[in-house]
């Protein structure tokens, strides 16, 4: 069989009902850039890019954990991970697939070379926080971020597979999704591994990698992600997990999240994981800088400042509980609704 590059256009693959090849897509492009909305200009740009001479594209990092980078990606290694998507997600040819993702970031251009690649007739809609609202299709396959899937569980029951990323599920959404007929999963990823390299299903807690994915663990704990089909460089994170096995990890948290409050080492996500089911509003919890611990733990939560029930407070372990609590009126988030921690705090 030859090998699929990245100029091949599987030819089951369809674009709101149309068969469209290669050239098709060209012009397809040319019109959204000259006449098509502001989604669909990011679309005719990266369509032109994905068929130009070029062998990569260039991508914007979300800049969730430091300033915004443009990187290069190699788009056989765009089209490698879409194979493994297929292949874990059991993708065929002629699914039906919903895109409602921003073109801009990563995730929004996968879906389109999962679309090419493996020949899925997709749909693709303006990005919006309820992007099944008033559709009866029937879909195989969605990707959606948790703000999406919380805004559509009612018509979830249209969608047979769905995998969600770009930021962390909270656990009542967790708890939503698990009740649906819906296979759901979550994803793990970042711009460097081209989007998702693991997923689990929806309440289980470990992670399952791709197909030829490997990985292992730094002496910080950290995973170190080894995707040769992916990334000829091994790729060490900053998220500090728990290794089952060769294919499975749980994933604790981020490293520089990590709070020392008089020697005792803190990881937010856990402490925000017994909080979630209790804060319904948006917060997270940070070290601050104190006298005494070097750092101590603060509640951050957005909103109005109102009474806080401190039984909130009952599940967590004696260190675990937060020295103080602040409120703000809006967080600061980065384009994709990553919530920009580091920010927040200065204007504290």
């Amino acid at each position: 069989m030859d090998k699929i590059t990245y100029k091949n256009v599987n030819n089951h693959f369809k674009l709101n009902g149309f068969h469209l090849n290669r050239n098709d897509l060209c012009r397809v492009a040319y019109s959204f850039i000259k006449e098509g909305e502001e989604h669909e200009k990011s679309v005719g740009d990266f369509i032109l890019d994905w068929f130009d001479k070029k062998s990569y594209i260039e991508l914007n990092t979300s800049g969730t954990t430091g300033s915004p980078k443009i990187i290069q990606m190699d788009k056989q290694a765009m089209v490698n991970s879409a194979l493994a998507t297929g292949d874990f997600f059991d993708l065929r040819p002629g699914d039906k697939a919903l895109h409602c993702l921003p073109t801009k970031y990563i995730a929004g251009k996968m879906m389109f070379v999962r679309g090419f690649i493996l020949g899925l007739d997709m749909d693709f809609v303006a990005p919006s926080s309820h992007p099944l609202l008033h559709n009866e299709t029937k879909y195989d396959f969605v990707s959606m971020v948790p703000l999406q899937a919380e805004n559509s569980l009612t018509e979830l029951k249209n969608v047979k597979k769905m995998i969600v990323g770009g930021a962390r599920m909270s656990k009542p959404l967790e708890k939503s999704l698990s009740k649906l007929s819906t296979k759901g999963y979550e994803t793990y990823g970042m711009t460097e591994t081209i989007t998702h390299i693991a997923a689990k299903k929806i309440g289980e807690k470990a992670f399952s990698v791709l197909p030829n994915i490997k990985i292992s663990q730094d002496d910080r704990n950290c995973l170190v992600i080894n995707a040769p089909k992916i990334s000829e460089a091994t790729i060490v994170t900053n998220d500090l997990v728990e290794l089952i096995n060769e294919n499975e990890f749980v994933f604790l948290g981020r490293i520089d999240n990590v709070i020392n409050s008089g020697g005792i080492k803190l990881i937010p996500e856990q402490i925000e994981e017994k909080l979630s089911n209790k804060i319904h509003l948006r917060f997270f919890v940070t070290g601050i800088q104190d006298a005494t611990l070097g750092e101590k733990l603060a509640l951050i939560i957005e909103g109005e400042k109102g009474p806080l029930d401190e039984t909130i407070f009952d599940g967590l372990d004696k260190y675990e509980k937060p020295k103080e609590v602040f409120y703000v009126s809006k967080f600061i988030e980065t384009q994709n609704g990553k919530i920009k921690r580091k920010e927040i705090l200065e204007g504290i």
